[in-house]
């Protein structure tokens, strides 16, 4: 894959330290530890390898990724590392994508409170889905649901919400049966935004009730139990948007559907049109427009760039892709393998796919470029050092 004209390394390999010395003091140490990595990424300071082709004798260095969760470069590959664990979960019925998103004025805390509001919005929004599926007005069924967070929105303003990939359907309350949806219809997504208000609400009063919220600027006042629940009390009669997208075509469209957002970042490389010390200019897509070109392009200060890119790091140890109800990690092997067998659906090919091309030790799994033989590791190199091999570098993760 070719490399992009620009990426956020550049930037904050030309800008970071000016920014990181303007704002010193006010920058947390999980949002340094990901500029440096960045900043590193596939460069001589981590090491790599040279690979050598097995054919034709072709060789490239290859330098090794920082594999940061908010690095651009390193979530081509992590994407499809976790769907090929992901593909064999798969079942032959209709998916169906649900989003959760929080009013602004609320997404004020949770961008104080990143780790208790950013879980509590992940936790309230797959019970409101277990709950009502299992509701028999509605699906009389347990479900499973994979969950993501994503923080940003398109202009890397801070817009915390969930895209959640749910089957259509779930196992009876006995365990005996497969009970399917409607054809093309999942959940009443009036009634989803009801209760997920309600036990989103409930959750960050226990919250505040538990002395685990921080407030600042202008929303410190709101410290005190009863003017908290009075800021409150108009959001529990207030529209929450929760919306349900058309289902997928099928299987292969739901995994090219997660491959795309379970390893977004908050800004892709091919996003970026131009920077310099003054200005970064980058892609947006303008969601007020309802039809025609949606696609702009917004130009920020650079500094200001670079504060609203580092918004968006998660706090350390927070996961934000999780697996609730019948998808739980505990217990979704054993789920799906009896859903299988109600559904009389074969196990999935890619799963002996997947067993008969595990990688050969020191063989990569890019074929050479010239000649599209294998390609062998020759030389391996450690931070700080310079291969014995000469050869042109090339941008390919290690």
């Amino acid at each position: 894959m070719n490399r992009p004209k620009l990426e956020i390394a550049d930037i904050f390999r030309a800008h970071g330290p000016a920014w990181r010395q303007a704002n010193a003091g006010h920058i947390s140490l999980s949002q340094l530890k990901v500029m440096s990595a960045i900043e590193a990424c596939r460069t001589e300071a981590l090491g790599g390898h040279v690979a050598g082709c097995a054919k034709c004798g072709h060789h490239h260095i290859a330098y090794n990724s920082c594999k940061n969760r908010h690095c651009p470069k390193c979530q081509g590959p992590a994407a499809r590392d976790w769907m090929a664990a992901r593909a064999e979960d798969l079942l032959p019925v209709e998916y169906f994508h649900v989003v959760f998103t929080l009013p602004t004025e609320i997404a004020q805390i949770a961008y104080w409170n990143k780790k208790a509001v950013y879980g509590l919005l992940l936790r309230a929004s797959a019970e409101t889905v277990i709950t009502i599926a299992a509701d028999p007005k509605r699906l009389g069924a347990r479900v499973g649901m994979t969950s993501v967070l994503h923080t940003w929105g398109s202009a890397l303003t801070h817009h915390p919400h969930v895209h959640m990939i749910v089957p259509g359907g779930g196992l009876s309350p006995d365990g005996t049966r497969w009970v399917s949806c409607r054809p093309g219809f999942f959940l009443h997504v009036r009634v989803l935004s009801r209760l997920f208000r309600r036990l989103f609400l409930e959750g960050l009063m226990a919250l505040h009730h538990a002395g685990e919220l921080a407030f600042f600027g202008d929303l410190t006042g709101l410290a005190g139990a009863d003017a908290f629940a009075r800021w409150l009390a108009p959001f529990r009669k207030s529209e929450w948007v929760v919306y349900a997208k058309p289902p997928f075509g099928g299987p292969d469209a739901v995994l090219a559907y997660l491959s795309r957002y379970t390893h977004r970042v908050a800004i892709s490389n091919t996003r970026l049109v131009s920077a310099d010390a003054e200005t970064v200019a980058f892609r947006w897509n303008d969601y007020r427009i309802k039809s025609g070109d949606r696609q702009k392009v917004m130009r920020l200060t650079t500094p200001e760039f670079i504060r609203r890119f580092l918004i968006h790091v998660l706090p350390d140890g927070f996961h934000r892709i999780r697996h609730y109800g019948l998808l739980a990690n505990a217990t979704r092997k054993a789920n799906i393998a009896k859903i299988r067998t109600l559904l009389g659906a074969p196990r999935p090919e890619h799963e002996a796919v997947q067993q008969e091309t595990e990688t050969v030790p020191l063989t990569l799994r890019e074929p050479c470029p010239c000649c599209g033989g294998p390609m062998r590791i020759i030389e391996i190199f450690r931070r700080g050092q310079k291969p014995c091999s000469r050869a042109p570098p090339r941008e390919q993760a290690a």
